[in-house]
């Protein structure tokens, strides 16, 4: 099966950035909607994550995508909404699991190799005469699907990188 899978980073809607392709995203719905149809391939599906963050950037893009559940961001489990930081002067043994270990959860959330998995599954549950597709998700969901894309094991999650928000990654496979 061919995949050719254009994937957009989500970002805040409050902040204009430019993505490495150049879209620039603002709360300027007919604007972004030319931008983004001068800016992205044609697609035969267009999905985004569940969070409002993936609907507002896609909104902001002009796409009309449909909610999939598996491109949901990582559960932070307790740790969510705190800084990298915080965690790190609150639990620094935990944080230090979960950076080292892609099965860890000491956040009582998901770990990064569930992450992966979940990512993995996705993209595997695309159908053969997909075409080609495009995705708003989260920075995390994005990195997981590079980690499958690349068949690299979890622990390679974070050497992927933070992605820029927002920012757009093109993957072109012969079979996921």
């Amino acid at each position: 099966m061919t995949i050719q899978l254009t994937l957009l980073c989500a970002t805040n809607a409050q902040v204009t950035k430019e993505a490495t392709a150049g879209v620039t995203l603002t709360l300027e719905p007919e604007r972004d909607a030319t931008v983004a149809g001068d800016s992205l391939p044609p697609y035969s599906l267009a999905v985004r994550g569940p969070s409002a963050r993936c609907a507002r950037t896609a909104d902001a893009l002009g796409l009309d995508t449909t909610p999939e559940p598996l491109l949901r961001d990582v559960d932070y489990g307790k740790w969510r909404g705190r800084t990298f930081d915080e965690i790190a002067a609150d639990d620094p043994y935990g944080l230090s699991a979960w950076l080292t270990d892609p099965e860890a959860v000491p956040h009582d959330g998901e770990s990064v190799g569930h992450l992966c998995r979940r990512a993995a599954r996705w993209l595997r549950s695309l159908p053969p005469d997909t075409g080609p597709a495009v995705a708003v998700a989260p920075s995390a969901v994005i990195r997981a699907l590079l980690v499958h894309a690349l068949s690299a094991p979890p622990r390679a999650f974070w050497h992927v990188g933070e992605l820029p928000q927002p920012s757009l990654v093109r993957l072109a496979s012969q079979s996921v």
